[in-house]
């Protein structure tokens, strides 16, 4: 077995400082150990997981994420459509349930003869974690190189691989919603565009806009192309996990965080993380036209959804319902002022802006030049 003190210090003198995973009876010890000794943020699924570390490296810290290889199904999305196109390096730690000749559970059965298979079709460099303490610490210097040049490497753990590490801290904290407001006038219903429109004008110097995957983003940026925004491709459901790491990283960042109702019901339990890790530097806006609109303007359940008492319930400090573009500008200009994890919420027009063009830029570019922004 690997002391797992030992190579947990050595993954935090490589300059690992943000974990984020979802537990697994393999991989428990090495993360108690991030639990106990480092920064770490429990996700509610391992997509998010790898959102919230991409998040983290984008704003400033190299991360480290960590799940059951089940969980890696889903990671799928992110990790091709985030990680690869955006060239954001992880350091990954995968368990091996299911492994041939080994008993376990029905449901690893499969995962366990496909596991290295689908890293190997995802262009994840990996490798079997050593037992060994020696031969581990020179895996993870290989696997540092390679993250150095911009991709993800990620490390299958078999059980039994590292010795025991007591948990000695628990997530207990509680942070309650303190004002919430619900629709209670006619409403606007501005097109996407035009709601863009306002929240872009009021960014200043620390202010990062980012948008989730489809129209949002390519009408931000026929809007205003800049170096503080990012326009996300794929990984839907993916951005206020995003938001999150990097609102951790870069507290002295305003991350303004816009969002889709379809968007959002993909991946809504992210909603809860956000709320226990409550980032006071962080507005999550969700604009919501009950439709698919990227894909033909399928109809999405939002409106059967009140995701104003849900990010409430969550442990958004205020949750708000906007109901046109002059209280959307009252309620972001107050917030950057008061600041505390904020949830506004605004229906809009199904309709888009017409002859809608894509960011010229490629993912990474657009990643690059926001790092750049950030130092």
């Amino acid at each position: 077995m690997i002391n797992t003190k030992l190579f947990g210090k050595e993954i935090k003198n490589l300059g690992y400082q943000l974990f984020s995973g979802v537990p697994c009876s393999f991989l428990k010890n090495l993360i108690n150990y991030a639990i106990n000794e480092c920064e770490y943020v429990a996700a509610a699924n391992e997509g998010d997981a790898v959102a919230i570390a991409s998040g983290a490296y984008v704003g400033g810290k190299k991360s480290v994420v960590l799940m059951q290889n089940s969980g890696l199904t889903n990671a799928v999305s992110p990790l091709t459509s985030l990680t690869y196109p955006f060239r954001i390096p992880l350091l990954g730690f995968v368990s091996l349930r299911g492994e041939a000749g080994i008993p376990d559970e029905p449901q690893h059965e499969l995962m366990g003869r496909i596991t290295t298979g689908l890293l190997d079709l995802m262009q994840v460099e990996w490798q079997y974690l050593s037992n060994d303490l020696e031969e581990a610490k020179r895996q993870l210097l290989q696997a540092d190189e390679h993250i150095a040049n911009d991709r993800s490497f990620f490390f299958v753990v078999r059980k039994g691989t590292f010795d025991e590490e007591r948990l000695q801290k628990q997530q207990s904290s509680i942070h309650a919603n303190q004002l919430t407001t619900h629709r209670h006038a006619e409403l606007q219903m501005p097109t996407r565009y035009e709601a863009l429109t306002v929240i872009n004008a009021l960014k200043d110097s620390q202010t990062v806009q980012l948008a989730t995957t489809g129209k949002t983003g390519r009408e931000l940026y026929e809007i205003e192309d800049a170096d503080h925004n990012l326009y996300m491709v794929g990984s839907m459901g993916c951005i206020g996990s995003f938001g999150l790491g990097m609102a951790l990283t870069q507290s002295s960042r305003d991350i303004v965080v816009i969002d889709g109702d379809g968007s959002l019901l993909m991946r809504m339990g992210s909603l809860a993380t956000n709320g226990y890790y409550h980032p006071s530097n962080m507005i999550h806006i969700v604009l919501d036209n009950n439709a698919h609109d990227s894909t033909g303007g399928q109809s999405t359940v939002s409106h059967n959804s009140d995701f104003v008492a849900i990010a409430a319930s969550c442990g958004y400090m205020k949750s708000l319902y906007i109901h046109n573009l002059e209280e959307l500008e009252a309620s972001l200009s107050e917030w950057k002022q008061t600041k505390g994890l904020t949830f506004l919420y605004m229906k809009i027009a199904k309709k888009s802006k017409e002859q809608l063009g894509r960011p010229h830029m490629k993912p990474y570019e657009v990643k690059e030049r926001l790092q750049r922004f950030l130092k």
